[in-house]
């Protein structure tokens, strides 16, 4: 299929009247985020840093910063709900930090009467700094009560819904410290016994938790309780790195793109779940036996966090559309690269993105 064959498809669907409405039950992730757009690069950065260290203290001005709600699964939540899916959120906050996520929320169609609260909200600074191919995180975070959330946090009335969706999606593995792995195993195991929905996983980066990740894969990804892999760069190669000694080999050799389609490709042949890559140039979707991929939309983008979440949107939509792999990857690469170039960050509705899709790939 050609590029303009999916982009037809892809406009066809988005215009439409096939009403995709899937029923999405979204854990357990919920972050107070603080953005710092800082217009350095790191090395430029940290000497500013030592400078005022090294004087006692001061400011460095000229920072612009914001405020907004994260986590992966509140992200990908609202940009669900925003292409018209049923969305359940299962998440842990403080009382506080509840009343700021029903205010963030706005008019979203998400129901919040599944979040619990915890003693202590969890917290990130994400500090995004220019880098050789546009912009780069790093993320500060403080995990609250979300590292010790797992299966003990569910009640009765949680996997009923969990039961009921067509998706059950968890998120940020590493954040649940303490009991991530058990959560995927319980959750998963629910939905493949007493459901009917497909289960999505996206662990997020697994390396402040790198102790554990033989378990996990072990005890979950091994495993055919997950029916949809989703990665980036980076947790690919982490992931294939322990499957395959060739990964780690060509870890000087390939360049980053390739060696993480490589290690998709690795990690399709392995487990038994379809695996869709997310990188800043492609989007990949790989089985056994079948490997698709399509470019990214080149956009001038205006942050680096939150893409993955709403490209997650978009593949979760494409897939319960049943539309083309090539026409379901294309909605993701569109869904991320609309939030990308939003002033405010928004997540859009289908109507949006037909007009953004129209600009963006004109022939």
């Amino acid at each position: 299929m050609t590029d303009t064959h999916f982009k037809k498809e892809l406009v066809s669907f988005l215009k439409s009247d096939k009403n995709v409405r899937p029923r999405v039950v979204v854990m357990p992730d919920y972050f107070q985020d603080r953005l710092i757009d800082i217009p350095f690069d790191v090395t430029h950065f940290t000497q500013l840093i030592a400078n005022v260290a090294n004087r006692k203290g001061g400011s460095i001005d000229g920072i612009t910063q914001t405020d907004l709600r994260g986590g992966n699964a509140v992200n990908t939540a609202s940009a669900l709900a925003a292409l018209g899916a049923e969305v359940v959120l299962i998440v842990c906050t403080s009382q506080i930090g509840f009343q700021r996520l029903k205010l963030s929320l706005g008019k979203c169609n998400i129901d919040l009467s599944h979040v619990k609260i915890a003693d202590k909200a969890s917290l990130t600074t994400a500090l995004e700094l220019s880098a050789r191919h546009g912009k780069s995180n790093v993320m500060l975070r403080d995990l609250g009560s979300l590292a010790d959330f797992g299966p003990s946090n569910l009640s009765e009335n949680d996997y009923r819904i969990i039961e009921n969706a067509d998706y059950v999606c968890i998120f940020n593995w590493a954040g649940t410290r303490q009991y991530g792995t058990q959560l995927a195993e319980a959750v998963f195991d629910r939905t493949k016994t007493k459901g009917k929905g497909k289960t999505y996983y996206d662990t997020a980066d697994p390396t402040p938790n790198k102790e554990k990740i033989p378990e996990l894969i072990q005890k979950v990804l091994k495993t055919a309780k997950v029916d949809i892999l989703s990665l980036n760069e980076n947790e690919a190669i982490c992931y294939a790195s322990l499957f395959s000694e060739e990964i780690k080999r060509n870890k000087q050799n390939l360049g980053f793109e390739a060696l993480a389609i490589k290690a998709a490709g690795t990690l399709a042949e392995h487990l038994s779940a379809r695996v869709d890559l997310h990188t800043t140039a492609l989007a990949a979707s790989i089985a056994k036996k079948k490997k698709i991929m399509v470019p990214a939309l080149n956009v001038q983008t205006l942050r680096a966090t939150g893409a993955g979440d709403a490209w997650n949107a978009g593949n979760i939509i494409g897939d319960a559309a049943g539309v083309s792999d090539e026409c379901r990857l294309a909605l993701a690469n569109a869904v991320a690269a609309y939030y990308l170039t939003s002033p405010d960050g928004e997540h859009p509705t289908k109507q949006m993105l037909i007009k953004f899709i129209e600009g963006a790939w004109q022939e």
